[in-house]
């Protein structure tokens, strides 16, 4: 079925599909860590810079659990989507910490905290995807 515009309905909904996807992968990822980065900018200057890495990471995993899990919780969406968005999500910090903070700080970056924050990073998305999904089988069947 042809548009007044010459494109289907598939193309429509792939296109529609493609923006929410850029939305959430970097729209949503360069957001969450910007904060992230802004607040690692301000423990920078305090006496706190040896363990900034963990206190950003116990203060802003919930904050991002929150934020993703509102984000998402009126789409049904597949597992893979959710795997998808939290490889595009780790592969973004890679690359914005490793520009951001390695090459423009010089920063000796990769300590333990940073690869937790990165499986984190990836393991957010993918576990409330799996919480999301889980209640609607829920809602479902019982």
């Amino acid at each position: 079925m042809k548009t007044v515009h010459g494109s289907n309905n598939w193309e429509d909904a792939n296109r529609s599909g493609m923006k929410e996807w850029i939305k959430d992968t970097a729209g949503l990822g360069t957001f969450l860590w910007l904060i992230g980065y802004l607040a690692s900018l301000m423990l920078f200057f305090s006496p706190y810079v040896g363990i900034m890495g963990w206190i950003i990471t116990s203060v802003f995993t919930p904050v991002t659990i929150a934020i993703t899990w509102w984000w998402f919780r009126e789409r049904d969406l597949p597992l893979t989507y959710y795997f998808g968005v939290g490889l595009a999500w780790t592969l973004l910090a890679v690359v914005l910490d490793y520009v951001f903070i390695v090459q423009l700080f010089g920063a000796s970056y990769y300590e333990v905290d940073v690869y937790f924050y990165y499986a984190l990073t990836f393991l957010i998305p993918v576990g409330v995807g799996l919480y999301l999904l889980h209640i609607r089988k829920e809602n479902v069947t019982g």
